[in-house]
């Protein structure tokens, strides 16, 4: 890049880089997955569970600039159930390393229904991709929209519904 690195303020950079790396930025690739403790159902519980605004920064893969997200997941409980605490730190797992937002969504949804046995889960990411802001597309107003819709989400229009107007509509983005 043409670069000084004996320049006082650059000595240390590529260090700081590889750290910022390593133990922030894609810390989801060398950390183990996250220990989700679930619990039997004994109340029966039956409505949706939605769990809105995680916000989460992640790295494009394509060209490590990072894009910036919301993450809703909606799940509708059977045997098992999940500390709702438990949703972000899935979410940051998976967000932590090089990424392509779809990949995201499908990662989120999968590791929930193993976790929790149950494939009525509904995953909503609404994201701004910086490699769209800053590279030469200019592109400042755009949002990328993903979502993954489990069993009951797609056959049922009413469940769908009340997902997307409890997750989307309401949360300002």
């Amino acid at each position: 890049m043409g670069l000084n690195i004996k320049d006082n303020s650059l000595i240390n950079t590529p260090n700081r880089i590889a750290k910022m790396f390593v133990n922030e930025t894609c810390r989801g690739l060398y950390s183990e997955e996250p220990n989700i403790t679930v619990f039997d159902n004994d109340w029966k519980y039956t409505g949706m569970v939605l769990v809105k605004k995680i916000t989460v920064k992640s790295l494009c893969e394509y060209h490590f600039q990072p894009f910036i997200w919301v993450c809703h997941i909606a799940y509708i409980p059977k045997e098992k159930i999940i500390g709702l605490s438990k949703f972000s730190r899935v979410v940051d797992y998976f967000a932590r390393r090089p990424q392509v937002q779809e990949k995201l969504t499908t990662q989120i949804f999968d590791f929930l229904a193993k976790k929790l046995w149950t494939e009525d889960i509904a995953v909503y990411i609404n994201a701004e991709h910086l490699c769209m802001k800053i590279r030469w597309v200019n592109e400042h107003s755009s949002n990328t929209i993903t979502s993954k819709l489990g069993w009951v989400f797609m056959s049922d229009s009413k469940v769908r519904a009340e997902f997307y107007n409890g997750s989307v509509k309401r949360n300002g983005l």
